[in-house]
């Protein structure tokens, strides 16, 4: 208590959670998220129901919803988590700058058609190893809270692509062509074969040698999309990313 103006006045100090507890809580939803993010791999949007989650992770489902007020805002954080770690990977051999990175990585380089190879491969190789999760990415029904985040993530790689059939364009390496729309139809085709409505991915190899021929398959259409001469200039590098 303090005095002023002959009162008596009680000052109330705000209450400052210790750190350990603050380290608990985020330790706790790290472990809600990871536990989402791999029952979606498995049994997509459907099968990361609350008490599904609060299983896996060893956790109540009261500490569920301590973190997370509904189901929505959790599969909406496994969303912007797993989308996001794909665009930048992709970002990355692509040579796309990102707040992440700053500047592309090393792998980038080469020319826009040596890099979209890469781009390409990358992808087809991720749907391959991590298709359940991937597909729910994509296209798997789910939360309509989770459509406007599935439209940001498809446009983040149709902008990828966009980027490296301009260069190309502007290298003359490709034939004059508008770079978004080649770009979305080359993402539309690729999603298509790998995680579409008739999808392939799910009666093709998983990964290992055996995956090289399809993810060849698919970067050769890729090329031929864009109005590239097929080329494997770029593949002996392309081969040890994913």
């Amino acid at each position: 208590m303090v005095q002023g103006g002959g009162r008596w006045f009680t000052l109330s100090v705000p209450y400052r959670r210790p750190a350990v507890v603050d380290d608990r809580l985020a330790a706790a939803r790290e472990r809600l998220v990871a536990a989402a993010t791999d029952l979606v791999a498995e049994a997509g949007w459907a099968g990361a129901s609350v008490t599904a989650v609060a299983a896996a992770a060893g956790m109540s489902v009261g500490s569920v919803y301590q973190h997370f007020p509904s189901k929505s805002e959790l599969v909406c954080e496994v969303f912007r988590r797993a989308a996001a770690q794909e665009v930048e990977l992709i970002r990355a051999v692509a040579g796309e700058p990102s707040p992440a990175r700053g500047v592309g990585l090393a792998a980038a380089a080469g020319d826009p058609v040596d890099r979209l190879v890469l781009a390409v491969a990358l992808f087809t190789r991720r749907v391959l190893a991590r298709r359940g999760l991937v597909h729910a990415l994509l296209v798997a029904p789910s939360d309509s809270a989770l459509e406007a985040q599935r439209r940001d993530f498809r446009r983040r790689y149709r902008d990828v692509f966009a980027a490296l059939i301009r260069a190309g364009v502007e290298a003359g390496m490709l034939p004059t062509q508008d770079p978004v729309v080649a770009a979305a139809a080359l993402t539309g085709a690729i999603g298509e074969v790998l995680a579409g409505p008739i999808p392939m991915a799910h009666d093709l190899p998983r990964d290992g040698g055996e995956a090289e021929p399809v993810v060849r398959e698919v970067v050769e259409m890729a090329l031929r999309c864009v109005g590239a001469r097929p080329m494997l200039r770029g593949w002996s590098v392309a081969e040890g990313i994913g």
